[in-house]
Formats: structure tokens, C-alpha cells, sequence
């Protein structure tokens, strides 16, 4: 199966390393730009859906919840603050960015903070539950939408693909790590661990890769 994890020396198969500018003229705009922008806002229903849940956020909402302990940001913003962190991890690996780099930092948060708006948490355990494994599952499919778009990785895919492609290390291996070191943080700045962090955290490279080859669009070349 051809993902991700798949290419140690180059780009990840059927992934290109393409500047912003040809990103957008390789083509296929049309089932492209569709994909991606769902993707993303599919990610931040995700987020949203495991929050309300509360059995366990996701690895990198347990760095952001940590941060809205000591700053003045809804979780949606902690999100945003921490994609141009995230960014600046970037320069070594030399991952390219694109539209969708940008897209992912604004608006995943901003759909995150959209959703917690009009979803209460649900009193029933078996209610709940739902919630943290859709949670997972969607954004597994999240992940593989956006990137497949090929407009850009978003920073913290892009830290994640990167990393990948340097070590040679698997898409499930490298990603793991990344959430089990930012659950490590996220804790240490009093965020909100649970079952759903650890579910998480071991399935969602291994989602995301068995999804990725059906959505990554062929370039025009």
C-alpha cells in the first residue's frame, strides 16, 4: 500500500514537494480546493467532538489545554497560536508550504470554537463514548483529506511528513512519538488527560495512512 511512510529518501508516494505557486497550478482546482477546506473543517468537528466527549482530548488539545490555563485563549485559539509555533519547526525539515499551510493554522481552530459553540456535552456515558471514538475516527479521515489535497500540509502533518521523510521512520512510528511528546508537555502545563488521548494517539497515523492513497489527488505533471 502506497502511503505516506512509503518513500524514506523523497516526498512520500503520491505526495509532491511543490512551492506554493505550483501547488496551485498543478491542476485539478476544482475537486482540490473542495477537499482540502472540508478536510480542515472536518478536523476542527473533531477536536470539538472529543472535547465534548470528556473522556480524554486528543494529544495536541492536551498541550492547548494546558496553555488556556495560563493564557486568556479559547481552545479554537490555542490552536491557532500553536500552528505558527509549529511552523517555525518546519525550517529544518524544509517542508514547503502552501494555501493549505495557512488554511489548516486558521481555520481548524476557528471551526473547533464553531462547534463547541452549539454542542453540549452529553450526560450519557454510552453518548459520550460515541463522541471520542467518532472523534478519532473522523479526524483520521480529516488528516488524509487535507493533505491529499496537495495545497500544503498543515503544520503539524507537515512536522509529521518531515520527519518521516528525514528518518526514514514509518507515518505511524514518527507521528506516535510527536502525540506522545506533546501529551507529555501538555500535561506538565496542567492539561486534560484521558482514554481518549491514548486512543488517539495509536490510531490516528494508522487511519490516516490506510485513507490517504483513496484521497491523494494526482497532480498534472
Amino acid at each position: 500500500m502506497s502511503t505516506l511512510a512509503s518513500a524514506p529518501t523523497g516526498p512520500p508516494s503520491g505526495l509532491s514537494d511543490l512551492g506554493p505557486i505550483a501547488q496551485l497550478r498543478a491542476g485539478r482546482l476544482g475537486r482540490r480546493l473542495p477537499q482540502l477546506y472540508v478536510g480542515l473543517v472536518a478536523y476542527g468537528v473533531s477536536l470539538a467532538l472529543m472535547v465534548r466527549g470528556d473522556l480524554g482530548l486528543a494529544p495536541w488539545d492536551v498541550l492547548h489545554s494546558g496553555l488556556i490555563r495560563h493564557l486568556p485563549l479559547t481552545l479554537g485559539q490555542a490552536v491557532v497560536l500553536m500552528s505558527f509555533v509549529v511552523l517555525l519547526l518546519w525550517i529544518p525539515l524544509r517542508e514547503m508550504p502552501g494555501l493549505g499551510t495557512i488554511s489548516n493554522a486558521l481555520v481548524v481552530g476557528l471551526s473547533a470554537d464553531a462547534t463547541l459553540a452549539v454542542l453540549e456535552r452529553p450526560d450519557a456515558m454510552v453518548l459520550r463514548l460515541g463522541l471520542m471514538v467518532g472523534g478519532v475516527v473522523l479526524c483520521g479521515l480529516a488528516s488524509a483529506m487535507y493533505i491529499g489535497a496537495q495545497l500544503g500540509r498543515g503544520p503539524r502533518d507537515g512536522l509529521m511528513t518531515g520527519l518521516a521523510r528525514r528518518t526514514g521512520g514509518s507515518l505511524r512510528l514518527v507521528r506516535t512519538g510527536i502525540e506522545v511528546a506533546v501529551v507529555l508537555v501538555g500535561l506538565l502545563l496542567g492539561g486534560t488527560l484521558g482514554l481518549g488521548t491514548v486512543l488517539y494517539a495509536l490510531a490516528i497515523g494508522p487511519l490516516t495512512q490506510l485513507w490517504l492513497p483513496a484521497w491523494t489527488v494526482r497532480l498534472d505533471r
